[in-house]
């Protein structure tokens, strides 16, 4: 199997990915994409005030990190795709197929991860929405699915192996 152009990692808030998305860029060549800095300040506004985000929310927000998505060389992508809809406007919004890392863990963790981190706009309180709207990707959908428990360096190395 040719290794992926493009590769997102996915996830609810506070699992990871922008850590895991540096490390595997950095272990790819690739370049980084943060997702969260594409957010309107409308987006930031509202998940700040502890509102969780629409669809309609989404849409455009989707659209703009497959327009920042480079068209050349490998990039790795660090957005929270939670359902296959938006996993779905990723891929057709690049123009090509995208490969899922999709970190997992339990809300324990996850919650726990959270409320440890600082300088972030997500409050803990939206985790429950973000399980909610989560729709793993299906056996039909290229991905890999790592569990947070493992520490960060060996979730880049497993991530990498199965991407080279």
């Amino acid at each position: 199997m040719k290794p992926p152009r493009l590769v997102c990692v996915m996830g609810v808030a506070g699992c990871g990915k922008s850590t895991i998305g540096q490390g595997l860029a950095a272990g790819l060549g690739a370049a980084f994409l943060e997702a969260d800095a594409l957010h309107p300040p409308s987006n930031i506004a509202k998940m700040s005030a502890g509102t969780p985000l629409t669809d309609e929310d989404r849409w455009p927000w989707l659209d703009a990190i497959a327009a920042a998505v480079p068209r050349e060389g490998r990039a790795v992508i660090a957005c929270s795709a939670l359902r296959r809809a938006y996993r779905e406007r990723l891929a057709a919004g690049a123009g090509e197929p995208v490969f899922f890392v999709h970190l997992t863990g339990s809300r324990e963790e996850i919650a726990q991860r959270m409320t440890l981190r600082t300088g972030h706009f997500m409050p803990t309180a939206l985790l429950e929405s973000q399980f909610a709207t989560l729709e793993p990707p299906g056996a039909d959908e290229p991905h890999l699915a790592l569990d947070v428990a493992l520490p960060a360096d060996a979730l880049i190395e497993k991530a990498l192996e199965d991407l080279r």
